[in-house]
């Protein structure tokens, strides 16, 4: 048995995928397939794609159905940081074009974090104690 994070995206999958994978250091594209004519997605977006960050495999796609639905905070990634620097840089990235939920400070549980919404609409979490 296995069990992927999945990340459904419309149109944007590609671009989010290469900007995870663009800042986080072992960041790495496994494999990504394209929706070819008449298979069902928009010819030449993701029809389904793997990377890795922090060695975990996450998977996404370019959903070809239209839905009324995106990605909430309920759900998020949780990144215990090696240092107050990479937290702050992460935190800078990601929050940028996307929104904060937690500022980046000193909480009771951690030395530094922030929880923050990127530009894709995906939630993370930055902890570094």
């Amino acid at each position: 048995m296995d069990i992927s994070t999945f990340l459904m995206f419309e149109g944007r999958a590609e671009e989010a995928m290469n900007f995870y994978v663009s800042i986080f250091e072992d960041g790495e594209v496994v494999s990504i397939r394209r929706y070819g004519p008449n298979q069902g997605g928009q010819e030449g977006t993701v029809m389904n794609a793997v990377f890795k960050l922090a060695g975990r495999e996450y998977m996404c796609i370019d959903s070809p159905a239209e839905h009324g639905f995106t990605f909430t905070p309920a759900m998020s990634l949780f990144v215990q940081c090696d240092s107050e620097q990479q937290t702050e840089e992460l935190f800078r990235k990601l929050s940028a074009d996307g929104s904060v939920m937690m500022p980046l400070g000193p909480y009771p549980f951690a030395k530094k974090f922030a929880w923050v919404g990127d530009k894709f609409g995906i939630s993370w979490q930055l902890s570094f104690n």
